[in-house]
């Protein structure tokens, strides 16, 4: 995913609480860090989930620890 990033001004409104939380859990210094860090994550788990669906049984699991 070799995307160019363009940064622009957004106006949202957002649960503060919920915010907080998330700076909190993803250890971020900023508001703005938090939301940046949390939208990789969903846009990484998605490509992640998008992935072994197309796998879908195809592949085969080998036990690595006992």
């Amino acid at each position: 995913m070799a995307a160019t990033s363009v940064l622009r001004h957004k106006h949202v409104r957002i649960d503060q609480s919920k915010l907080d939380r998330a700076r909190k859990v993803l250890e971020a210094s900023t508001d703005t860090e938090a939301l940046d860090r949390a939208l990789t994550l969903v846009v990484t788990e998605a490509e992640i989930d998008a992935t072994l669906r197309s796998v879908g049984g195809k592949g085969r699991l080998k036990k690595v620890f006992r």
